[in-house]
């Protein structure tokens, strides 16, 4: 049985072992608390205005979103102005830009990490590359006016249109194939060389499964990225008011965002309600293309695992 003074002696040290750390880890805990804190409100703010400004569109968008808005050409009366015209031809530019685009970026990827060897030239190329995915988005259209329109003579055209958009996505495609690429252990190569297999063969029935997930998401955020993109449009000279829907590659064409582009510089008060709608239109498209990108890359990872 303990002593009075050796109980008292116990609780003075843990009194003071329990002060010091107390003492030592405040300091610490109040920095972290801070640390989150900021993270949070990183996180937080951009969204909070993010829902704001949807908030704002939809609660303006609402009296005009409904089925004739989707299914009406545009028209000089606002009340009687849909986005049909700029619904086919966002729906034609996309699926062509992804058939310019997704093989020319996967092929590039898979040429660049399996079969180049490092070499200057190698380093130039994919410093270049990572350049290109920072350069904004109308130096493209400015590209692409030259190239496409003027010097290949395609006009004001759905191919003239896809084919810069498909300039404006080849690096991002790269980059994400890339590095979906690397995912894959290179032991996964060599053990498929040890089968006998050679380096097409391994790379088809093993490399490519496994980093699909990856190629696919890139590739269709890309695309919802696309999709949105105006400056590049408007810069080879597709047309803000189209009353048709586009029946060839080479017929003149509008676009989603030129609609709304349309819409938001006129001075009539109703356009800029048929504006609100069309924003919240793409926004539902662009989400629609992101729930789309996620269900794959789940649905292709429950493939690979089990």
């Amino acid at each position: 049985m303990s002593s009075p003074a050796q109980t008292a002696s116990a609780a003075g040290q843990r009194t003071f072992f329990g002060n010091r750390s107390l003492t030592q880890g405040g300091p610490r805990l109040t920095g972290e608390h801070a640390f989150q804190a900021v993270c949070l409100a990183a996180l937080g703010l951009p969204l909070l205005v993010l829902l704001v400004l949807f908030a704002d569109a939809f609660r303006d968008a609402l009296p005009r979103l409904t089925w004739d808005f989707l299914t009406s050409y545009p028209s000089r009366r606002p009340e009687a102005a849909g986005i049909l015209a700029a619904l086919a031809g966002s729906a034609y530019l996309m699926v062509l830009t992804a058939v310019i685009a997704i093989p020319l970026g996967v092929g590039a990827a898979i040429y660049l990490e399996e079969y180049a060897r490092p070499s200057r030239l190698t380093a130039l190329i994919e410093v270049n590359i990572s350049n290109l995915a920072g350069v904004p988005s109308i130096i493209y259209g400015l590209l692409g006016l030259e190239l496409f329109v003027r010097a290949m003579q395609l006009g004001r055209s759905l191919l003239a249109g896809a084919a810069t958009l498909a300039l404006l996505l080849l690096p991002m495609v790269i980059m994400a194939s890339r590095e979906a690429l690397r995912t894959v252990p290179h032991s996964l190569r060599e053990a498929s060389y040890a089968l006998g297999a050679d380096r097409w063969q391994g790379l088809r029935r093993v490399v490519l499964p496994m980093c699909m997930p990856g190629i696919l998401t890139g590739i269709i955020l890309s695309l919802a990225r696309a999709i949105g993109e105006t400056a590049p449009l408007i810069t080879i000279g597709a047309l803000t008011y189209v009353a048709f829907a586009p029946n060839s590659i080479y017929s003149a064409f509008t676009a989603l965002p030129i609609q709304i582009f349309n819409w938001v510089s006129r001075p009539q008060t109703d356009f800029h309600v048929n504006a609100a709608a069309g924003i919240v239109v793409l926004l539902g498209l662009m989400l629609a293309l992101n729930g789309v990108a996620i269900w794959l890359r789940n649905r292709l990872q429950k493939r690979i695992y089990w």
